[in-house]
């Protein structure tokens, strides 16, 4: 009886053993990933994010909010707006499988030491000008990231991007796609004349426009996002 009491304790010591240890590994590998996408938890962000389309006919066109699944129509303009309401960073990425991927915001990397202030307004594109979809159909995606810390691994992807020959340019593309999803998986989130071509992934996708015949503000339906650690939103549009 004692002897099997004795070796009902050891197992009993040695389980508790085994599953410190489990837990343990399990907190270095999360620790690891999230360190490696450069995403810390508990860090609360704050920001306005606005994406809205002109939508209708000529004059009949209203502003609406883009779902993070929507169908636009050759001709359709939109329009993004981010606005610090605390301390973060806040990039978008744009994406379509002919063209590749382009960071919209920040404008450049170096922007975070330069012009990043809170209670400012950034409109994607800058200024009065809008985005018009083209004549070349297919799925446009668009990725919204937000982090109290710098993806560092992501700029570090774009500035490597952005200098590497087409050969090159395929693999890079494959890891910032892996990347924003690693991101995702880690804190998934509980008519003016043209002025000239907006380059979206080294093609010609859009056209920008100027703001000269009372096109509506996009601020004007931000929402408000709060959250601690990240977050990670996919628009898809079917352009149509």
């Amino acid at each position: 009886m004692f002897s099997l009491s004795g070796k009902l304790k050891q197992m009993k010591w040695m389980t508790c053993g085994l599953t410190l240890l489990i837990l343990g590994l399990m907190f270095c590998l999360e620790g690891g990933i999230a360190s490696a996408s450069g995403v810390q938890a508990g860090e609360v962000i704050g920001f306005r994010w606005a994406f809205g389309a002109l939508l209708g006919n000529n004059n009949e066109r209203k502003l609406e909010r883009v779902a993070e699944e929507a169908t636009l129509k050759t001709g359709d303009q939109f329009k993004m707006m981010v606005e610090l309401e605390k301390p973060c960073f806040v990039y978008v990425i744009y994406y379509n499988s002919k063209d590749g991927v382009k960071m919209l915001f920040p404008y450049d990397i170096n922007q975070f030491q330069t012009d990043y202030q809170v209670a400012k307004k950034y409109y994607i594109p800058q200024g009065d000008a809008w985005f018009e979809l083209d004549q070349h159909v297919g799925r446009e995606t668009f990725h919204l990231l937000a982090s109290a810390q710098r993806l560092t691994a992501m700029e570090e992807l774009f500035n490597e991007y952005e200098t590497a020959d087409a050969a090159k340019r395929s693999e890079l593309i494959k890891r910032i796609l892996y990347e924003i999803q690693s991101i995702k998986n880690i804190n998934r989130e509980l008519a003016a004349p043209a002025e000239r071509p907006v380059p979206i992934g080294g093609a010609i996708r859009g056209m920008e426009k100027i703001q000269g015949n009372n096109l509506p503000d996009v601020a004007s339906i931000a929402e408000d996002i709060a959250c601690t650690g990240s977050i990670a939103r996919t628009y898809n549009i079917e352009h149509q």
